[in-house]
């Protein structure tokens, strides 16, 4: 398994098209204003104190600590995302600031390693007492994480020395030994961290560790039970069950994805490491089996998932309700996280299919056009009026905001954006992937050789892309170019000779050949405007209809189509066409409706309803609620026309 794997390209500029605007509005808005973020410097935002509390930690300041337990992370994340920012392209300004973070980080690790703001202002003496609440190695993983994006960003190795000396504690008190605890943390993250930590220092104990974490998680005696017990609590008033914590069983023994999506996801993502790290084809197949629930009975059209807010998580198959929909965004950026790692185990287009669905318009719809505001929850319906007068509805905003109390989402998707053209690219010795579709440049070390890879397309928009090789001499390679699984009739040219479709295996279309240097595919992925139906076991939709274009899902929204969007129907015949919004300059999508009208007063009736003809017009998914406050919805009633209908 490990032979044939490929390894992410990190080596990739992006030059423009949407997910290059993306991750510039990263650069250039969002980190800036994270950072005043962190500095209690938004005006009318929610404070978020993380640095006030480093600061307080390292013995700077008086204080107590403010905010959630897990405020450390925001900086973490913010932190990797800096450094992917440099990654793309030096900024002295923001290195020199990131450095100073990074300092006051070392200032606020104890003698020890320890590394926790909450824990050393308020309870040192309490650290690893509640492994099931306090996210104390959750912060840690995002720390470790940083460090080592930030090390292989810009070589310099103070914070991956920090995190060393915090995973080299956390590997002294856990463990399966006598003398070490026997816990995991309550939210998953630490473990993918070890691994990418082990990856970069080859240091055998971190990938232990991670392994350790995975396997013990729900085995019996319970250890958040004998946790609980140990701090004078009964553990039957604890107000959630073990499998919010994905431990009601040992991982292997799983086989529906349950609890909070977030810690799911990181935990499979860990797995799928693990599996590839171990050569495990069991734990790899755990992966698979897991998978197939998430993306075939849990999962919205649009990459999000996590359909209740009691506990930010997974119910049964097919509970997919529109309107109250969680759909963290930080859950969707999870989804891609796993699925990057299910390409690494296999290169199936089924993998990169979802990661670029919940790319698109799951993660995407988490921020603003502008990038300073910002969706936690992201649901497929909403009305405004509903979302003020239900209870069940509190968590759903019309309107993203400017920050959270509780900010896990903002930096989470900052760190992914300024990394995504790390996403598109993967190769090992013999092979060289193209996984997503964006204009830009690849330099790719391919048995010794260095190979250029140069993609000019402006997808998800345009259906053409066309991939140039640029090597100093001939080099025999497999190209291996994922046919999306939306795209029905794909057509594929070496340079003017259409070729067979024949060599597709598990959706990626191998070319196996000596190339030279200048040698082109094209690609043409015809993107009509689809209509998409649900299973008839999602409850919510039956009767309904989706509209796509290429990857991209489209939603109705009140400012094009006026108030009760309920009301319109979309008939069986009409075509849809895409014209290009003047106020989003993104396309939109244009066709006629119906909207179903009463006859007379009154709140019920016995006449028919009468249904007017309108225009109907569709925005993607993510760009909604940048152009005011309305409603919106994804899902349409579908109309046949009968007789007196046409």
């Amino acid at each position: 398994m490990r032979n044939s794997s490929s390894e992410f390209c990190r080596n990739v500029r992006l030059r423009r098209g949407l997910l290059a605007e993306r991750a510039e509005v990263v650069r250039e808005k969002v980190i800036p204003y994270q950072w005043k973020a962190l500095n209690d410097d938004v005006p009318g935002a929610e404070p978020s104190f993380a640095i006030e509390n480093l600061r307080i930690a390292a013995g700077e300041k008086d204080g107590e600590f403010r905010g959630w337990v897990f405020q450390d992370s925001d900086v973490a994340k913010w932190l990797e995302a800096v450094a992917y920012r440099l990654m793309a392209e030096p900024h002295p300004e923001w290195e020199a600031r990131a450095d100073e973070v990074i300092d006051l980080v070392e200032r606020a690790q104890q003698a020890d390693g320890y590394l926790n703001s909450y824990y050393t202002i308020t309870a040192p003496q309490e650290r690893w007492t509640n492994l099931r609440d306090k996210h104390e190695l959750y912060c840690a993983g995002h720390f470790i994480e940083a460090g080592v994006a930030y090390y292989q960003a810009t070589g310099k190795d103070k914070l991956l020395q920090v995190v060393c000396r915090l995973a080299d504690h956390i590997c002294e008190v856990f463990g399966p030994h006598a003398n070490q605890k026997r816990g995991y943390p309550g939210h998953e993250e630490i473990e993918l961290a070890l691994v990418k930590l082990y990856r970069v220092t080859q240091k055998r104990a971190y990938l232990e560790l991670a392994e350790f974490f995975i396997e013990e998680r729900g085995r019996q005696p319970h250890y958040f039970t004998l946790e609980a017990l140990a701090r004078g609590e009964d553990p039957r008033e604890y107000r959630f069950d073990y499998a919010y914590s994905q431990s009601h069983l040992p991982l292997r023994e799983q086989t529906t994805v349950e609890g909070h999506a977030v810690r799911a996801m990181y935990l499979l993502a860990a797995a799928a490491d693990l599996a590839l790290e171990k050569d495990d084809p069991e734990l790899q197949a755990v992966c698979e089996r897991l998978w197939n629930n998430v993306v075939q009975r849990r999962m919205y059209i649009t990459g999000a998932i996590g359909s209740a807010g009691h506990h930010e998580g997974f119910t049964i198959d097919y509970d997919l309700p529109n309107d109250l929909a969680y759909a963290e965004t930080c859950a969707a950026i999870g989804l891609v996280f796993w699925a990057q790692r299910m390409l690494q185990l296999a290169a199936k287009a089924e993998y990169a299919d979802v990661m670029e669905r919940a790319l698109y318009n799951g993660v995407l719809s988490g921020m603003s056009l502008e990038g300073t505001k910002f969706f936690y929850v992201n649901p497929l319906e909403v009305d405004p009026r509903l979302c003020a007068a239900r209870y069940e509805l509190r968590e759903t905003l019309p309107e993203r905001q400017e920050w959270f109390g509780c900010a896990c989402c903002p930096p989470n998707l900052a760190r992914l954006l300024a990394s995504i053209n790390s996403y598109i690219y993967s190769a090992n010795q013999t092979e060289v992937f193209v996984h997503l579709f964006a204009d830009s440049t690849a330099t790719i070390q391919l048995g010794g050789e260095q190979v250029v890879l140069v993609q000019q397309t402006d997808y998800p928009w345009d259906e053409h892309v066309q991939i140039s090789i640029h090597t100093p001499k001939p080099a025999l390679f497999t190209l291996s170019i994922r046919i999306p699984g939306w795209c029905t009739s794909p057509v594929v040219r070496l340079g003017d000779e259409r070729l067979s479709l024949r060599n597709v295996e598990d959706g990626y279309l191998r070319l196996h050949s000596r190339w030279s240097d200048g040698d082109t595919i094209s690609l043409t992925f015809p993107m009509p405007v689809v209509r998409v139906w649900a299973n008839p076991l999602v409850a919510d939709n039956v009767g309904k209809v989706a509209l796509q274009r290429g990857p991209i899902v489209y939603c109705f929204e009140e400012v094009d189509n006026g108030a009760n969007l309920a009301a319109l129907c979309i008939p069986e015949n009409a075509a849809f066409v895409a014209e290009r919004d003047p106020a989003l300059q993104l396309p939109a999508l244009v066709g006629p409706g119906l909207r179903i009208t009463a006859p007379e007063s009154g709140l019920y009736t016995t006449a028919r309803p009468v249904h007017q003809a309108v225009t109907l017009k569709a925005v993607p998914y993510f760009a909604w609620s940048n152009r005011g406050r309305g409603e919106m919805r994804i899902w349409l009633n579908e109309l046949e026309l009968g007789p007196n209908l046409h």
